[in-house]
């Protein structure tokens, strides 16, 4: 089994690219298809952890994947004849879903054609009933055998037993189909012989060769010597998709040289016609008038039907025309947008043209009804790609900042073109998960704080807040006083602070005559990795109190003596005895 790559620039970064592998219908169940993981160059441990996966619109799940090695292989019987019917080249179409990131890949399975049907004839006995007086030459056409098998293995010719009455000859369509005709090569004598039984054989070209068989019973009867011919040997008429039963389709004409019941013409669908369309046409056997049946829901947009008209003679001449009816298309379907994968939530730091979404938009109307616009609202940072077979992606189409906007409601809307056109919706959330773009930010540039000496060691200073509009850890905020020195002494030896709350406490009393004053740095970290942080100044103003006695300084005493000061005896008053001195540790008015 050979695979066959047409890849873009990448098949693992972008969605594009075709992967073909072949098979013969019919393989056992397990039969390898390939290896998909090989021939992607991937890993095999990959499979499992990108969630590898095969999805397609087929309704039987025919090919498994191994995602410990990446084999594929068959899952259930493959019939190509039940899959794709007479199309020479069948194709299983499937789509490789990988995430992380989100990837899809096209992979074509080709069906190929095995000897496994005989040509079938749709009558095991064709009677024919033929005049005696029938010139020599005359042609007899013999419903075709069917073989639904394609190329070589299809229906290759026919042969008939040996009759010395009759010849076969083999026409051949401008389609290839090939129809047998008996030949009369010897007059008839019904005195001599009524009944002549042939057998007719139809061959395929497969190796070993098919064949199937049916049997010709000709009863000579006498002569009705002409068959009707129709007006024409093709008619084209145009009926709407939509068209109400009874509607009247066209009329075909017949004329039958003979007289009297001889040449009086039925109309009827002949056995080449599908018994589908004989259920959804009927027609007038007197009058040749064609009209709808049934609803006309069919994916072809062109019927062939086939219409024989036959003589009420005793020897029922008969002939044929062929009717093509072309479906007028109805805009009767509406766009479907069906959503593949999702990868949510996006994080807000994803560069423009990551992929968000895969999803299909088709419409099943041909032509221009089937043609598809498609819009997304304006001002959301989100555009669709096209990718292949309708497929799109939705990526990202600008920067994402979840502190803004958290989540978007993205309306896809698809209209195709028909008059009037018809539109349909489907709504996809895009959630932004968070990242840790945003430091803490204080309230303040700077704070100052004024703190009364003789403080109780362990009393609170102060509370600093600062807010981080990020998510979870990114935003849970520690606090944290930065290494400094006091008088030479650290910081921390005078000041402590609560991570969690931002209060700052004083781990000894203050005395003002000793400090007045200090500054500090504050630091408030996130917990995002790796983390944000900022700094901030708090100034501690020391406030005075009235905690010291006035002291005399002069004059001076000795050991708790009580100074002596000597006044003469003529000292007048006002006499300057001595000067007392004394100061006040604490400031201004205490």
């Amino acid at each position: 089994l050979r695979p066959y790559f047409q890849i873009c620039d990448s098949i693992l970064c972008t969605v594009g690219g075709l992967i073909t592998y072949s098979i013969p219908e019919e393989a056992e169940q397990g039969t390898s298809v390939g290896n998909i993981a090989k021939d992607l160059g991937l890993n095999a441990a990959e499979l499992l952890s990108r969630k590898f996966r095969l999805v397609s619109d087929a309704s039987k799940q025919y090919l498994h994947i191994n995602l410990n090695n990446g084999i594929i292989s068959v899952n259930k019987r493959i019939d190509r004849e039940e899959m794709c019917g007479l199309k020479t080249t069948c194709l299983l179409n499937i789509q490789l879903v990988m995430e992380n990131p989100l990837d899809i890949v096209k992979m074509e399975l080709r069906i190929l054609d095995i000897n496994d049907n005989s040509p079938r004839f749709p009558l095991n006995v064709y009677p024919l009933n033929i005049s005696e007086q029938i010139p020599l030459g005359a042609r007899f056409k013999i419903q075709n055998a069917l073989d639904p098998d394609v190329g070589t293995n299809s229906l290759r010719t026919y042969m008939v037993s040996a009759s010395e009455h009759f010849a076969l000859d083999i026409q051949t369509h401008s389609d290839g189909n090939k129809f047998p005709e008996l030949v009369l090569k010897k007059p008839l004598d019904r005195e001599q012989q009524s009944v002549h039984h042939l057998t007719l054989i139809a061959v395929d070209g497969g190796v070993p060769e098919r064949s199937g068989t049916a049997e010709i019973s000709v009863v000579v009867l006498d002569a009705n010597d002409n068959a009707p011919v129709f007006d024409q040997a093709v008619y084209r008429t145009d009926v709407m998709e939509n068209a109400a039963r009874g509607t009247l389709v066209t009329k075909v004409n017949a004329t039958d040289l003979d007289d009297g019941r001889n040449g009086e013409v039925l109309y009827s669908f002949s056995s080449n016609t599908p018994e589908e369309l004989k259920n959804m046409f009927t027609i007038n056997s007197e009058t040749g008038e064609i009209f709808v049946n049934k609803v006309l829901n069919l994916e072809e947009s062109t019927l062939e039907i086939f219409i024989e008209a036959t003589d009420k003679g005793v020897t029922g001449q008969s002939g044929s025309a062929k009717l093509l009816v072309q479906i007028v298309d109805v805009n009767n379907n509406v766009p479907e947008i069906i959503v593949t994968s999702v990868s949510n939530p996006v994080p807000e730091d994803a560069v423009p043209g990551t992929v968000v979404a895969v999803l299909r938009i088709f419409d099943k109307d041909p032509g221009e009804n089937g043609k598809i616009n498609y819009h997304l609202p304006v001002n959301v940072p989100f555009r669709l790609k096209p990718s292949f077979d309708n497929y799109y992606t939705l990526v990202t189409d600008g920067l994402l900042d979840r502190e803004s906007r958290g989540e978007y409601n993205v309306a896809i809307t698809a209209t195709d073109s028909g008059s009037p056109p018809i539109s349909n919706e489907k709504t996809i959330l895009v959630q932004i998960s968070d990242v840790n773009d945003n430091p803490p930010i204080f309230e303040k540039a700077e704070y100052s704080v004024r703190v009364a000496e003789n403080n109780a060691p362990g009393s609170s200073v102060f509370e600093i807040v600062a807010f981080d509009p990020d998510l979870g850890e990114h935003g849970h905020i520690s606090y944290s006083i930065i290494e400094s020195k006091i008088e030479g002494l650290s910081v921390l030896n005078f000041l402590s602070i609560n991570p969690e709350k931002g209060i700052i406490y004083a781990k000894n009393t203050f005395d003002y005559e000793e400090l007045k004053d200090l500054q500090i740095q504050v630091k408030a970290k996130d917990g995002g990795i790796p983390s944000l942080s900022s700094d901030v100044t708090v100034k501690i103003s020391i406030v005075d109190e009235n905690d010291n006695a006035p002291f005399i300084l002069y004059p001076a005493t000795k050991d708790g003596s009580v100074p002596v000061e000597i006044v003469p005896k003529s000292a007048d008053a006002n006499y300057l005895v001595t000067k007392v001195v004394a100061d006040d540790a604490d400031m201004g008015q205490n």
